[in-house]
C-alpha cells in the first residue's frame, strides 16, 4: 500500500506546481476517480477549479474536454448529432460526435444549462453511453463528468434537480487560498516562466486497475454499520433536515472512505477516512429544514452534528 501512497503522494506534487494549495479538493478529486463516479465543484470565480481538473486529466493521460454551460446550450451540443456527407457522390447520415465523448468531461457552471441539456448528460454519467436517434455508443472508459458551479449570481440559473445532484459521489467546496498561498499565486503567473506540461502519472491502464484494487480494500463490519447509522441518521434528524440521504449515500461513502485509504496508503478504511469524506458525499444529498436556516446553520454544519452524535 506504501507504494500507491507514493504515486498519490507525486500526483499531489505535480498539481501542485500548477495550481497552488487546494490539497483537500485534489484529493477528493483523485477519490471520485478511484471511485469511477462523478463530482461537483461548488466555489467562486477564479480559484483554479478548470485548471484544477485539466491538470489531473493530464497528470494521468486522460482525454479532456469542456463544455461551457449556457442558457441556449442544446442537448447535441453536448452528446453530437448526425450530419449530412456526401461521399463518392452520396449523400449519407454522418455521427459527429459531441464533446462527452472523452475521459474527464468538464461541464463548466453546469447550472446555466437548461433542464433539457442538463438531463442530456445524465445517461452518460450513469450508463457510460450516449442514445442519439435509435444508436446508441459506448463511452471511452474511464469517464467521469466534473462538473462546477458558482454559489452566488443564481440570476438566470437552472439549479440541479435533486435527483441529478445524486447522481455526483461528491460535492466538493473549493475556498479561497490563504494569503500566504495567494502570494505564491501571483509571483508564479507573474513572472516569465515558460508553461510547463505535467508529466503523466497515472495512465490508464493503471487507473482502471486501481479503480479495482480500491474496492478490494477491507472495511470492518463495525464501520460498515456506522456509515449506515451515519445515513440513515439523516431521516430522523427531523428538528435539523427535511430530507435526509437515499442509500446511494451509504455506497458513496463507503466507496469514498477506501479511496482515502488507498490514497493515504492504508489497506483498511478508518473512522478518519468515513469522517473526512462524510461531508464531500452528504452535503448535497440532505436539504435542511426551515428551523436549520433560521439558525444560520448549514450542511456541514448539521452532518458534523451526526458524526458527533454516532461515534
Amino acid at each position: 500500500m506504501r507504494n500507491y501512497k507514493e504515486v498519490f503522494d507525486t500526483l499531489f506534487n505535480s498539481v501542485g506546481k500548477v495550481v497552488i494549495g487546494q490539497h483537500e479538493v485534489v484529493e477528493q478529486i483523485s477519490a471520485a476517480v478511484l471511485c469511477d463516479a462523478n463530482a461537483l465543484l461548488e466555489g467562486y470565480p477564479g480559484l483554479a477549479k478548470t485548471l484544477l481538473v485539466k491538470t489531473v486529466a493530464d497528470l494521468m493521460d486522460l482525454r479532456f474536454s469542456r463544455i461551457q454551460n449556457t442558457p441556449d446550450l442544446m442537448p447535441s451540443d453536448v452528446t453530437g448529432t448526425y450530419i449530412i456527407e456526401e461521399r463518392n457522390g452520396r449523400r449519407e447520415f454522418k455521427f459527429q460526435q459531441g464533446p462527452v465523448f472523452a475521459n474527464i468531461v468538464l461541464a463548466d457552471e453546469i447550472n446555466r444549462a437548461t433542464p433539457k441539456t442538463q438531463s442530456a448528460l445524465l445517461e452518460a454519467m450513469q450508463e457510460k453511453q450516449v442514445t442519439v436517434g435509435n444508436n446508441t455508443f459506448k463511452l471511452d472508459l474511464p469517464f467521469f463528468v466534473l462538473a462546477t458551479q458558482n454559489p452566488i449570481e443564481q440570476e438566470g440559473t437552472y439549479p440541479l434537480p435533486e435527483a441529478q445532484a445524486d447522481r455526483f459521489l461528491f460535492k466538493i467546496k473549493v475556498g479561497y487560498p490563504t494569503p500566504e498561498e495567494e502570494l505564491r499565486i501571483v509571483d508564479m503567473y507573474t513572472a516569465e516562466e515558460p508553461e510547463h506540461k505535467p508529466k503523466v502519472v497515472i495512465d490508464k491502464k493503471s487507473l482502471i486497475a486501481l479503480q479495482k484494487i480500491t474496492r478490494q480494500i477491507p472495511i470492518a463490519h463495525d464501520l460498515k454499520q456506522r456509515v449506515v447509522k451515519i445515513v440513515t441518521e439523516t431521516r430522523k434528524q427531523k428538528d435539523l433536515i427535511e430530507y435526509g440521504a437515499s442509500p446511494r449515500a451509504s455506497i458513496g461513502l463507503v466507496l469514498a472512505a477506501k479511496a482515502r485509504a488507498l490514497i493515504n496508503g492504508r489497506n483498511h478504511v478508518s473512522s478518519e477516512d468515513i469522517n473526512s469524506m462524510a461531508f464531500p458525499v452528504m452535503r448535497h444529498r440532505i436539504i435542511l429544514n426551515f428551523e436549520a436556516e433560521r439558525k444560520g446553520m448549514n450542511q456541514d454544519d448539521a452532518i458534523k452534528q451526526i458524526l458527533d452524535k454516532v461515534k
